[in-house]
């Protein structure tokens, strides 16, 4: 019964260190300029809008995986 729960508290810490690991290592170095000034502001404009996404895919994957835990647990 804790079987599923514990695999989908796994693998969402899973999915927050693999998170993590793509916003330092591809994120991180991430640098536009071109724009004089302002490329600071475009720069995080676009880690912001790139974190953001990765935020909201890794939410949707969860939201899937949770409903395929609780569905198994629950029709067992």
């Amino acid at each position: 019964m804790h079987g599923p729960l514990f695999g989908f508290l796994f693998l969402m810490w899973v999915l927050v260190i693999i998170g993590g690991a793509i916003a330092v290592t591809i994120l991180g170095p991430i640098s536009i300029s071109g724009f004089g000034e302002i490329d600071p502001l475009i720069n995080s404009i676009v880690k912001g809008i790139i974190a953001i996404g990765l935020s909201i895919v890794w939410v949707l994957i969860l939201a899937k995986l949770k409903n395929l835990v609780f569905r198994k647990t629950f029709n067992a």
